[in-house]
């Protein structure tokens, strides 16, 4: 009998199980990547400014060390089911004070990611409110309407949530191939080249900036294990949805990185991207393919970064659960809808975050793309780097003790290739961190930013510790999931 089933009250202590196949786990993936939101954004803003214009290898590339991340990360969820994915991993393979102040290191990152996107979707959707009405509201009135949708939704079924991603990503996936289609049939006088798929193309000066930058396309792929506990035959949908994520992202986006370089030529794509930013995408499907098709991608647009919400309040949600079960954070925020099995307590702290968020921007004036989009979402991805950095550590740590069966490659060669690949785009993005945050290089910011996770990690340790002295049976069931439900591991 199910907890669900034991328990007829409002709230549970368990999340779905069941629900969740290979296909809606991708939809949640890919659309916290979000991927009209990356090849109309990102991808111009890394032409702008870098300069370099292999940003189409620089995907390829991001892809294949993230596909190694995946190896050790997917094989550590076959004997580790939690919501909470690295701090759970970082509790069983380096220690349950590590674990604590991982989990800090997360809330930090996925709250970020997640609180980032209001500011954007206020820019996504005035231009075509103008269009159709001939003024727009002011950009925290859009992002209003944006947090209260996000926040309805997380309070339902999981599943739900899944179908309504589904919709909204293949719409989307379509509009992205087909504005790629209508500009490789129309190439520049030059003829079509495919210099940015070159490694030389990349490794120019300047390429640390356009890794840093384009590695947030890849912000939610490691999301596929937070749905873990809620997914159909885990062992094998978890590792199908986690590679198939990754490789549809990863071609994607190089793909149509590359596909805007075609009408302007590698020549002309900075210029272009410099002078038309995130409507150069939209201005090349007006020119190829007529206003009609331009308009539908600009609305799909506006609902890439609403399903960007969606994905991240519910990966962001599951992680304050996970904490909350193993009272790591006070327990209320450990239980779930005995209706619809989702992270109440969590999905309701989140929506409150995001109105605080939207209120205090907008009572200041500050930009929102700017103060708010684009630095929350570098702070994030560099946080994440951080944990995918941590977690591939914990691999070998914890398979160290015991290999559990496992290969060599998955437990320990993988995972410190991944180690290595990713502590050199950690140093490039901190070297390059004031052209990735557009600040000055001698701003304060770009020192503040890393620094809070610094001090999340040491208010992390020695919460850990305090849990350790005062309360030893929540610190004994650290990492353990929903094993600490039951009284610990049998």
């Amino acid at each position: 009998m199910s907890l669900t089933q034991q328990r007829p009250s409002a709230v549970t202590a368990a999340l779905a199980e069941d629900r969740l196949g290979v296909p809606s786990i991708v939809f949640f993936v890919i659309s916290a990547a979000a991927p009209l939101m990356v090849v109309a954004g990102s991808v111009p803003t890394a032409y702008t400014v870098t300069g370099v214009i292999g940003v189409p290898f620089a995907f390829l590339m991001l892809g294949a060390i993230f596909a190694l991340f995946a190896v050790g990360y997917v094989t550590m969820a076959r004997h580790v089911v939690n919501a909470g994915a690295f701090y759970a991993y970082a509790a069983q393979g380096l220690g349950r004070t590590q674990g604590v102040a991982t989990a800090w290191v997360a809330l930090l990152a996925y709250n970020a990611l997640q609180l980032g996107l209001y500011g954007i979707i206020g820019s996504a959707a005035e231009p075509l409110l103008v269009d159709w009405f001939g003024s727009s509201p002011p950009w925290w009135v859009i992002a209003l309407v944006a947090w209260a949708l996000t926040g309805v939704l997380g309070l339902l079924r999981v599943d739900v949530n899944g179908k309504i991603l589904s919709v909204l990503l293949v719409s989307e996936i379509v509009i992205v191939l087909l504005f790629d289609l209508g500009d490789v049939t129309h190439a520049a006088a030059g003829g079509i080249s495919f210099e940015g798929f070159t490694p030389g193309a990349l490794f120019v000066p300047g390429v640390g900036a356009a890794l840093a930058t384009v590695v947030a396309g890849f912000a939610g792929i490691e999301s596929s294990v937070v749905f873990a506990e809620e997914s159909k035959d885990r062992h094998r949908t978890v590792p199908i949805a986690t590679y198939l994520g990754i490789a549809i992202i990863a071609v994607l986006y190089s793909v149509s990185a590359w596909a805007q370089t075609v009408p302007t030529g590698p020549d002309g794509i900075v210029k272009a991207s410099s002078e038309q930013g995130t409507e150069l995408i939209f201005n090349q499907a007006a020119a190829h393919l007529g206003s009609t098709v331009s308009t539908i991608g600009s609305v799909l647009f506006v609902t890439s970064s609403i399903a960007c919400m969606i994905a991240f309040h519910n990966t962001t949600a599951r992680y304050i659960f996970a904490l909350g079960r193993e009272h790591v954070l006070p327990s209320i925020f450990g239980r779930t809808s005995a209706r619809t099995a989702a992270p109440i307590s969590g999905s309701l702290l989140q929506t409150v975050l995001g109105l605080i968020v939207i209120v205090v921007y907008a009572v200041s004036g500050l930009d929102p793309v700017t103060k708010m989009f684009f630095i929350f979402g570098t702070f994030g991805g560099l946080g994440l780097l951080t944990l995918l950095t941590v977690t591939s550590i914990s691999v070998i740590a914890f398979f160290a003790r015991d290999p559990r069966g496992e290969t060599a490659w998955r437990t320990r060669i993988a995972p410190v290739l991944a180690i290595l690949a990713l502590c050199v785009i950690i140093v490039l993005t901190l070297i390059n961190f004031d052209t990735v945050l557009g600040v000055e290089p001698d701003s304060i910011l770009r020192w503040i930013l890393p620094g809070i996770f610094v001090v999340a990690i040491v208010l992390g340790l020695v919460w850990g510790r305090v849990l350790k002295s005062t309360r030893p049976e929540v610190y004994a069931n650290i990492g353990l999931g929903a094993q600490a439900v039951n009284g610990g591991a049998k």
